[in-house]
């Protein structure tokens, strides 16, 4: 049980804290202009050298291994229904660290996630 946790841990953690880290620093590298070669190159040039983007790669990593681990242990049909959290620590990452609006409407997408994932352990 405490390395179902703790890879569950790692699976949510890891990839809510890169998604945050990626998403801020896309944030500050901006769009690319144009939809064009160029324009691309120059904007996937200013996202590489970014820090938040590397920080976000290996926290994402960290998390697919984390998942192929899960799997390896549990039965997919209760480990894909628990890393749904990721979508409630995201959430709240996004209102609390990002400071996005978050809706009511997505408030109550991220409680019936809960109810979700609470009826997948109960069964």
């Amino acid at each position: 049980m405490i390395r179902l946790i703790t890879g569950l841990a790692l699976l949510i953690l890891g990839s809510t804290c890169g998604e945050i880290a990626i998403t801020h620093g896309m944030k500050s590298v901006g769009e690319p202009a144009r939809l064009r070669p160029g324009a691309v190159i120059k904007f996937l040039g200013r996202a590489v050298r970014n820090g938040w983007f590397w920080t976000g790669v290996p926290l994402m990593a960290l998390s697919f291994y984390a998942l192929l681990l899960l799997l390896s242990w549990e039965p997919i049909s209760m480990v894909i229904p628990a890393s749904a959290l990721s979508y409630v620590a995201g959430t709240l990452g996004a209102k609390f660290i990002l400071g996005e609006e978050v809706s009511t409407a997505r408030w109550a997408g991220v409680i019936l996630v809960c109810v979700g994932v609470a009826l997948v352990a109960a069964g």
